[in-house]
C-alpha cells in the first residue's frame, strides 16, 4: 500500500524482507519481481485513466531500459557485496529527496532537451540493468533524480516511475526465469501465493491513494522515508 502510493512496487523492500526468511535465495528476486508486476500494473493503469504518464519522456526512456534490464536476469550476483552497495545508494538518494533545499536542486529544464533525453536513456539503462539483475523496477533509483533535477511535476514523477518498474520487472523477469530454465520455479505454492494476493490488495488501495487522495509534497517525503528505510532494513541485514 505504501509503495503504491508513491509510485513504486516495492521490490528493494521485499528483497530484504525474503532475505531474512529460509526461503530459496534463488526464488528471492523472481518473488520480488512478480510483486512488483502485480503492484505497478494498477498503479499503471490508473496513472494512465488519469493521463499522469508524460509519454514523451517515458517512451524512449523505458525502451532504452529494456534490454538492460532483460540482461541483467541473467547473470548470477553476489548477494553480499551488492546489497551493500544498494544500501548505501538508496540512502543517499533518500536522504537528497528529504533535504531538499534550493541549492540542492538542480534544474535541468534549462539544458537542451535532446541532451536532457539522452542522458536519462543512459541512466535508465543503467538502473535497467540494476533492475533484472537483483529483482528491483529500478524506480526507487530513477525518482529522487528526477525530484532533485525538476524534470517532471510530482505525480508525473510517481506515474512515470511506476511504468519504468513495470517494464523493467517484466523484462528481469523473463531473464530469471531463463538463467533458471529447468528449475521447478512455482510461484503458486501456498507460502508464495499469499505473499501476491498480499501485494495484491495493499497495491489496489495505495494506488487509488496515490491519485485521489495524497498531495504532491506528500508524495515526496514518502517517498523519502521509503528510500531511506529501505536503505536501512538492506545495511542491516
Amino acid at each position: 500500500m505504501l509503495y503504491a502510493a508513491v509510485g513504486f512496487g516495492g521490490g528493494s523492500t521485499y528483497n530484504a524482507i525474503l532475505i531474512l526468511t529460509d526461503i530459496n535465495y534463488i526464488m528471492i528476486p523472481i518473488i520480488a519481481l512478480t510483486c512488483n508486476l502485480i503492484v505497478v500494473s494498477g498503479n499503471s493503469l490508473r496513472y494512465f485513466q488519469n493521463n499522469l504518464i508524460p509519454w514523451k519522456f517515458t517512451l524512449p526512456v523505458v525502451g532504452s531500459s529494456i534490454p538492460f534490464a532483460f540482461a541483467g536476469g541473467l547473470v548470477m550476483i553476489d548477494e553480499v557485496l551488492f546489497t551493500k552497495i544498494l544500501a548505501w545508494a538508496l540512502l543517499f538518494s533518500g536522504l537528497m529527496m528529504l533535504y531538499r533545499k534550493k541549492y540542492l536542486s538542480i534544474s535541468l529544464l534549462k539544458f537542451n532537451k535532446i541532451v536532457v533525453l539522452i542522458f536519462s536513456c543512459v541512466l535508465a539503462a543503467c538502473l535497467g540493468f540494476i533492475a533484472g539483475l537483483v529483482g528491483i523496477g529500478g524506480g526507487i533509483f530513477f525518482a529522487p533524480l528526477l525530484h532533485l533535477t525538476q524534470l517532471l511535476p510530482v505525480k508525473n514523477i510517481a506515474a512515470f516511475s511506476s511504468f519504468f518498474i513495470l517494464v523493467n520487472s517484466s523484462a528481469g523477469l523473463i531473464g530469471q526465469f531463463i538463467k533458471y530454465d529447468g528449475m521447478n520455479i512455482d510461484l503458486l505454492e501456498s507460502k508464495y501465493f499469499w505473499l501476491l494476493l498480499a501485494v495484491f490488495v495493499g497495491g489496489q488501495i495505495g494506488s487509488h491513494l496515490s491519485v485521489h487522495r495524497i498531495e504532491p509534497i506528500v508524495v515526496r517525503r514518502l517517498t523519502a522515508v521509503l528510500v531511506i528505510y529501505v536503505g536501512c532494513r538492506l545495511l542491516f541485514i
